[in-house]
């Protein structure tokens, strides 16, 4: 095996295949990068049994073959090289010569025959627009669980229907909720089509696919092995999916919106972030929405406190409530517009506080477009 290949192209194809592995993994064979070279040009290639990678890049192939290397160390080199066409070629014996410019590696060789086969994609697929997908996957991701005693909660939830593709989050404390659209092609249909993918591989692919123009979404397999792939250019994606039933979190989003208050999201902000810099680790923070604002009001230990007020516009009664700050600022990060409606929401179990809303809002009185929705619960005020 020999061939010839850009330096730059050569990196960035590595960089993109390990990124989804994981740091440390129980079977060496699967830290590995597939390199397959032939006269179309070089595929390279990673997977872990749960996610894969995969693109291909010219190359100048004098003697074709395939090859699998460590992928880390292989993304260290090839990002450290001098400016230089790279050459790689292997011997009789497997022994791998990386070779650029006057820098020289010799890289050991792992079994391609102990290699797990990378999943192919058949099923039905759709476009989305790259750009809104990151986006939506950025508002979102941040919302699943990160705590695998409930592996359901940790993904994203995925669901075709009709022209509209939705993702929602939760681990239980709040829901993030956002729609974009989907292009189904000549084979588009009216049945609601569900992924639960793991968040941390979402976040890769909105990350790898952002400026890519359109992305295709497949779904394929079944039973024990359903897994979706994405894919733009000559890079694809695949994800196993979370098997297990995602909860009905869309029937607590409310329909009455009348109870609400409005407030600059940069300012909300930025004082919530000073005013909780004095509150013990993970207690509420105390909001107040009146018709003069919205204020603030921290007490934690070593006798110290802190209080804060915005500018707000209040529609309804006033309201007092403990929020996670550190949930609410997220949430704002994720409404991606000048002002924010809180809305204020009612339950039929007295007993149980309602949850806030949290949604973009283009102006005091106008909304906006509705394609972002956030629930946080309320946390019990003490005091």
């Amino acid at each position: 095996m020999k061939f010839h290949v850009n330096r730059d192209v050569f990196s960035e194809a590595v960089s993109f295949v390990v990124k989804l592995l994981p740091q440390r993994n129980p079977q060496p064979i699967l830290a590995g990068v597939l390199i397959e070279a032939n006269e179309q040009g070089l595929t390279l290639a990673a997977f872990d049994y749960e996610a894969s990678a995969r693109t291909t890049i010219e190359a100048t192939v004098d003697e074709p073959g395939t090859i699998l290397v460590h992928g880390r160390l292989l993304s260290d080199i090839a990002s450290r090289l001098p400016n230089a066409p790279i050459q790689i070629t292997v011997d009789d014996d497997g022994g791998i010569l990386l070779t650029c410019g006057s820098a020289r590696f010799t890289l050991a060789s792992m079994p391609v025959q102990e290699y797990p086969a990378i999943p192919e994609v058949t099923g039905e697929s759709g476009l989305v627009p790259a750009d809104e997908f990151a986006t939506a996957i950025a508002q979102v991701a941040f919302a699943a669980s990160r705590d695998d005693v409930t592996p359901v909660l940790t993904g994203v939830q995925l669901e075709v229907s009709g022209t509209r593709l939705s993702l929602v989050a939760t681990d239980r404390y709040r829901v993030a909720l956002r729609e974009i659209p989907w292009d189904g092609g000549a084979v588009a249909s009216d049945e609601t089509t569900s992924a639960l993918v793991p968040a941390r591989t979402l976040q890769e692919v909105g990350k790898t696919f952002a400026h890519s123009g359109d992305i295709s979404i497949a779904f394929s397999g079944s039973g024990d092995r359903e897994i979706i792939a994405f894919s733009s250019g000559n890079k694809t994606v695949t994800s196993l999916l979370i098997k297990g039933n995602f909860p009905p979190v869309r029937r607590l989003f409310p329909a009455q919106t009348e109870h609400h208050s409005v407030v600059n999201t940069a300012e909300l902000v930025e004082a919530v972030r000073r005013v909780a810099l004095v509150l013990d680790r993970s207690a509420p923070l105390r909001f107040t929405f009146g018709p003069d604002g919205v204020s603030m009001d921290a007490a934690g230990t070593e006798q110290a406190r802190a209080t804060e007020s915005v500018d707000a516009t209040l529609v309804g009664d006033e309201v007092t409530l403990g929020l996670n700050p550190q949930y609410l600022i997220e949430s704002l990060g994720a409404v991606r517009s000048e002002f924010t409606r809180i809305t204020f929401t009612s339950s039929d179990n007295a007993n149980k506080l309602s949850p806030v809303l949290v949604t973009p809002q283009t102006s005091v009185e106008k909304g906006g477009e509705g394609t972002f929705k956030y629930l946080l619960q309320p946390n019990l005020l003490l005091r």
